[in-house]
């Protein structure tokens, strides 16, 4: 009987512990990446190029995701007002162990990828306009996993401020743009000379960070005369709680704790 039970717990563990390896865990101001929220007319199409790319569609009870090492991507059916090009958050990017054969089997599954005349650099883009940058990282252990999200806004030295006190993201460069790092994600801010518009109801039409403790955390925004845009509630599969804010550049932003399955 004892043998049984450590049997079952084992492959339990062996079993669950990739899904909670995904998301990484929220660092000393309780945030992590968490999730890219994408609309689609497509919602089949869009997904089967993100799983043609290296996820892997996942479920925390009734929540659809595909699973990349370091974030979740999930896809809603919408009307889309645009593309993320346009939109204050730029595109998101991904990390690639070996980009010449990663655009070979990308390409053979049909995938249409745009090339530069740089050699560690592609560009993918979802059906409905939301825009992928692919970096080669030769020193990651993975095939793929999460990189960056690129913002362009007008006041670089603002935002990246703003994240840092609410977010506890820490302050740096990315190449030659000022960024801010969270665990899994680097958030890098484009210098513009014209506002963009927000991301509600673009191609790319949220972001979400994993929170640990989203009461807490909630609370503290709230103090910090951050509005929250729909308070802490469950979502769909009753298990994961979020929240949602705007911030004062029109990046929507889901709050999530629990997301992973």
């Amino acid at each position: 009987m004892k043998f049984r039970l450590l049997l079952a717990c084992l492959i339990a563990f062996v079993f669950a512990s990739p899904s909670r390896a995904q998301l990484p865990a929220p660092g000393d101001a309780g945030v992590a990446m968490g999730h890219i929220h994408v609309t689609a007319k497509d919602v089949e199409g869009t997904r089967k190029l993100f799983t043609a790319i290296g996820g892997t569609p996942v479920a925390n009870g009734t929540l659809q995701m595909i699973q990349f090492p370091g974030v979740m991507v999930l896809v809603r059916q919408a009307d889309v007002t645009g593309g993320s090009v346009g939109s204050v958050v730029n595109h998101f990017g991904f990390n690639v162990k070996d980009i010449k054969s990663s655009i070979a089997a990308w390409r053979a599954a049909g995938v249409m990828v745009e090339t530069t005349a740089r050699a560690d650099q592609a560009w993918l883009m979802t059906p409905d306009g939301a825009r992928v940058e692919i970096l080669e990282d030769t020193s990651i252990a993975q095939p793929i996993r999460m990189h960056h999200i690129h913002w362009n806004v007008v006041a670089v030295p603002e935002m990246q401020a703003w994240y840092a006190k609410h977010f506890g993201a820490k302050p740096g460069m990315r190449g030659t743009n000022q960024a801010g790092d969270l665990p899994g994600v680097n958030l890098t801010f484009g210098k513009v000379e014209a506002v963009n518009a927000g991301t509600r109801g673009r191609a790319l039409d949220h972001i979400g960070f994993e929170i640990r403790n989203l009461p807490q955390f909630v609370e503290k925004l709230a103090a910090d005369g951050i509005t929250i845009d729909a308070p802490i509630r469950k979502a769909g599969n009753g298990k994961t709680s979020i929240a949602f804010l705007t911030d004062p550049w029109g990046t929507y932003i889901e709050l999530t704790e629990g997301l992973a399955p």
